[in-house]
């Protein structure tokens, strides 16, 4: 079940949101909102949801023995234990099939491949069951003794499948204590609204045109497919993600909690590293606080730092997926930041310097993106032959481009640039929008998401995936 779905929309959040509103009794919200997450996950994935269960059940188990062994030197064999078995869970899930396929076709081996599938937002989960149970270890949030509420934390299903990663010391005092007023609601339910335009009306659309021209790359693409296919890839990704942490913390908000933000317009950095300062926040900080200091972060001079730097950005590939292009994304945004490492600083740039900063952090950012979205380095290479040193265009191809172009993606292709701005931010400190405006405008864009939706279009979230 997505967010952007009829199922969700008309039948699971209002019935959800009603029965909120009846219990008062905080133990019975909570009750509630995890047989809601625990339905919402075995709605699409039946069996794992058993796996989640005992994921949250071993970090709830890890996190009682760290609290009974503190001050001993056994709360750091339990944490090495807990930690060991997270990622074992993970590795045998998500990466598991590749590496016996790796090693079978590198040393010659007939190892039997296992027959396993991907469970719905594991990365997601384990990351979020892990840092609770670091946090209970460096005492940095208390240890939960009830499961049911740990696994509303882990389970909860706004953040659940795709993120934001949330913190429990972040939300600790939420689960027992949290208001919801007319107001947050109204909030939450405008974020959501923000949040599912961005999908259905940007990022499906433009949706259309990059799968088609990746879908064909290595055979059917010329020079302007190429670029074309790129371009909506970054509009896509970027308003399919961020559209659904928008709808996360909207729907947080409807429930009383407060999720972090996500996404800070990252297309408007000036570097690698103000870029992912702005990108997927909640992973860029899970992996500085969990992974980067603790490899001793810029504290051991300029070159530990770059291989710090780089371990980290090689595990961010990794986390994405089991494929070679993920690595080689990861190590490639690694690369671009060792390279600002040794590049001097400058407290204030000009106009042009700015402009040219940008532009650079456009191009690196896109080129590694068309590495993400290959399904292998080989059609990646077809793809960098075709966007700068193939020039032949063909005009067979360049009538399924025009095809592609109709009157709707091109208006999304605008709308994705546009609204890559800060524009929102811009209107509001602006002009004074009467609430009867903002209103009006959920009313009508409700109204032609269900339009959309009811006529069956492309839907699914990318980083369901992952």
């Amino acid at each position: 079940m997505v967010f952007s779905s009829l199922t969700f929309l008309c039948i699971f959040l209002p019935a959800v949101l009603i029965l909120d509103r009846i219990f008062k009794n905080i133990h019975i919200k909570n009750a509630m909102l995890l047989a809601a997450s625990l339905l919402f996950y075995a709605y699409g994935e039946p069996v794992y949801v058993f796996l989640m269960a005992a994921s949250a059940l071993l970090n709830f188990v890890s996190a009682l023995l760290i609290d009974r062994f503190k001050g001993t030197g056994l709360k750091k064999v339990f944490l090495a234990a807990g930690v060991a078995v997270n990622l074992g869970v993970l590795v045998f899930f998500k990466y598991s099939v590749f590496l016996t396929t790796f090693f079978n076709g590198t040393f010659g081996l007939a190892i039997p491949v296992p027959d396993v599938t991907l469970p719905l937002g594991i990365s997601f989960f384990t990351f979020q069951a892990m840092s609770y149970v670091i946090d209970v270890y460096r005492e940095d949030c208390g240890v939960q003794k009830n499961f049911g509420r740990l696994l509303l934390y882990i389970s909860f299903f706004p953040q659940f499948i795709a993120g934001p990663i949330v913190k429990y010391r972040d939300i600790e005092e939420q689960i027992l204590s949290r208001s919801v007023t007319s107001d947050k609601t109204a909030l939450g339910i405008r974020r959501f609204v923000q949040g599912l335009a961005k999908k259905v009306f940007i990022a499906n659309n433009v949706a259309v045109i990059a799968d088609y021209i990746f879908d064909n790359a290595g055979t059917e693409i010329d020079i302007f497919m190429a670029w074309l296919g790129a371009v909506t890839y970054m509009i896509q990704i970027y308003f399919d993600f961020s559209g659904y942490s928008d709808m996360a913390i909207g729907l947080g908000k409807m429930f009383g909690f407060e999720f972090k933000e996500n996404f800070d317009h990252p297309y408007i950095a000036g570097s690698v590293k103000d870029f992912w300062r702005r990108w997927h926040i909640s992973l860029s900080t899970w992996f500085k606080e969990y992974l980067y200091i603790p490899l001793g972060g810029n504290r051991k001079g300029k070159i530990r730092t770059v291989i710090n730097k780089f371990i980290v950005f090689a595990c961010t590939g990794i986390w994405h997926g089991a494929n070679w292009t993920f690595l080689f994304w990861g190590l490639y945004h690694g690369c671009f930041l060792m390279i600002e490492e040794f590049l001097p600083k400058k407290e204030k740039k000009g106009a042009l310097l700015k402009i040219l900063s940008h532009v650079y952090l456009i191009f690196v950012v896109m080129i590694g993106f068309v590495m993400f979205r290959c399904e292998s380095l080989a059609q990646f290479g077809f793809m960098m032959k075709k966007m700068f040193s193939d020039l032949t265009v063909y005009p067979e191809i360049q009538v399924q481009a025009l095809q592609l172009l109709t009157s709707v993606n091109i208006t999304a292709i605008i709308a994705g640039i546009v609204f890559s701005m800060p524009i929102g931010n811009l209107v509001k400190q602006k002009i004074r929008i009467p609430v009867w405006i903002s209103d009006l405008s959920v009313i009508v864009t409700v109204v032609l998401v269900f339009m959309c939706l009811a006529s069956g279009s492309y839907n699914p979230f990318i980083y369901f995936r992952f």
